[in-house]
């Protein structure tokens, strides 16, 4: 008895869309799949690299101090916004012997490397700062990673996402 599939040829459509260096439209709002963490050498702004295969990404920006004007008069305490507080970042990261050889030699330096964060519809989050590396515990069937942390000296500073949709969302 003769396969019905041997003679049959299948068309698979490809979706080129995907395979293009475009932007996912987050109108309907956005998963962290292709997000990026990338790193440019001290006083360079145009070319960065990436990391490595970033696992978790951390919350990025910060609140500002509060600054206390309450008074002996006031019922109630009163504060005013003052500077915003940069904070560490600490990012997941797996272990690849290539991308790790690559960024460890640089850790602990005290350098003020400038990072990116790319989200997967564009929007980025650009800041400067040092970093360290700290391997994480290893057990028995698990994957080796390391938290790289970056000490926040300045920003981060968000672009706008550059995807097409609806600009007001209802």
């Amino acid at each position: 008895m003769k396969s019905l599939l041997s003679n049959t040829i299948y068309r698979v459509p490809m979706v080129l869309q995907r395979f293009a260096d475009t932007y996912v439209d987050s109108t309907p709002g956005l998963v962290g799949t292709g997000s990026k963490l990338e790193i440019a050498e001290p006083g360079n702004t145009t070319s960065y690299t990436v990391v490595a295969d970033v696992k978790a990404l951390p919350a990025v920006g910060g609140a500002p101090q509060e600054i206390d004007v309450t008074t002996l008069a006031d019922t109630r305490a009163k504060q005013l916004e003052g500077i915003q507080a940069a904070s560490s970042m600490a990012f997941t990261v797996q272990y690849k012997g290539p991308s790790w050889n690559a960024i460890q030699p640089k850790a602990n330096d005290r350098k003020q490397y400038n990072w990116r964060i790319t989200y997967p519809d564009g929007m980025t989050a650009t800041f400067t700062g040092s970093f360290s590396i700290q391997v994480a515990a290893l057990a028995t069937n698990a994957a080796l990673t390391y938290t790289l942390t970056v000490s926040v000296s300045d920003g981060p500073d968000f672009s706008q996402s550059p995807t097409t949709g609806a600009s007001n969302p209802s």
